[in-house]
């Protein structure tokens, strides 16, 4: 084996400034875990762009090597749960924050933090959903817990270009419910039709500032991953005995509202934290997205770029252009 392997790597300069460059990175450097992993493909994610430019909330240290996601095979390990061949996934709990991550073609990882691959998807399909899969998953599968089913009325999801979006409206979409995609992008009408959403509204639609504590009754359950504003909005919006599942703060970390919604129409306001999710439901709902939950045009909602392709698809995340998923190919 190599000492060395291809990374990208941000690092602090002098003056407090970032700067990222895809260079060599010794193994010896990864921390010593159980499993060590050649990892074949990641994702890009708004956490990983974070990262990326220096975000002290994300990661702590630098020089450091972001991706919260990864898909490989393993090459070494010290658990006897993973063998030298396993094809294996990683996702969120540490990944690409403090602990070198999927942006380079080694990690080294606790064996507590794998998912074997299930049947039915490759490594790369795997890395399509990611993190941003899974989060959208949890928000679904908090839904039917709920017993939201599709004949209850639409599904509204906010942020529908986005990575979590963009899985949510073609997951909801692959399981009959009717999506109503909420997107600030108005050339983006076409994607979302095509990826599934039944309806598209500008986000102005669901911006209400007002100080009235409920809006007129438009969906039976949301997914939002934008927060603030929105979010509170959804909430009054949504009709009796309804479930709003949350994950995003792009619009504000604040939610001012009110309980009206909760006592007197009987919604559910549900947190989804997939950096934590329980092992069982993580392997359950992977075990899902393989399978019956697996979107039919996978290649709508995706591209694919090399690790030294990257640093431009960083800066239109973080920018706010990014459209569908961004596949990272460490193959070469």
């Amino acid at each position: 084996m190599n000492t060395n392997f291809k990374a990208l790597v941000v690092e602090e300069t002098s003056d407090g400034t970032f700067q990222r460059s895809v260079r060599q990175w010794p193994i010896k450097k990864l921390p010593d875990h159980e499993v060590l992993i050649n990892v074949k493909y990641s994702s890009l994610n708004y956490k990983d762009a974070l990262s990326a430019s220096g975000n002290k909330g994300v990661t702590k240290q630098y020089p450091h090597i972001p991706g919260i996601d990864a898909a490989g095979v393993v090459t070494e390990s010290r658990d006897e749960r993973f063998q030298e061949g396993d094809e294996v996934i990683v996702t969120s709990y540490d990944l690409g924050q403090n602990t070198p991550g999927g942006f380079g073609q080694f990690i080294r990882v606790p064996s507590d933090w794998i998912v074997p691959l299930p049947n039915k998807i490759n490594l790369q399909e795997s890395m399509l959903f990611g993190t941003a899969g899974l989060t959208a998953a949890i928000g679904i599968y908090q839904l039917q817990y709920h017993n939201i089913e599709p004949e209850d009325g639409p599904i509204v999801v906010s942020g529908a270009t986005g990575g979590v979006g963009t899985m949510a409206v073609s997951i909801l979409t692959t399981l009959g419910y009717e999506v109503v995609a909420v997107t600030g992008k108005k050339d983006q009408k076409t994607f979302l039709q095509d990826i599934g959403a039944r309806a598209i509204i500008p986000r102005e639609e669901v911006q209400d500032q007002s100080s009235k504590p409920l809006l007129s009754a438009r969906w039976s359950g949301a997914i939002d991953t934008v927060g603030g504003v929105m979010l509170d909005t959804i909430i009054r919006q949504t009709q009796p005995h309804g479930v709003v599942s949350c994950c995003g703060n792009i619009a504000g970390h604040e939610l001012h509202t009110n309980v009206y919604p909760f006592i007197l129409r009987g919604v559910t306001l549900s947190g989804i934290d997939s950096g934590n999710c329980a092992m069982s439901l993580r392997k359950k709902l992977w075990n899902k997205l393989a399978s019956s939950w697996k979107p039919k045009s996978l290649e709508k909602i995706s591209r694919i770029c090399s690790l030294d392709e990257l640093n431009k698809e960083i800066d239109t995340i973080l920018e706010g252009k990014q459209v569908g998923r961004v596949i990272v190919s460490l193959e070469n």
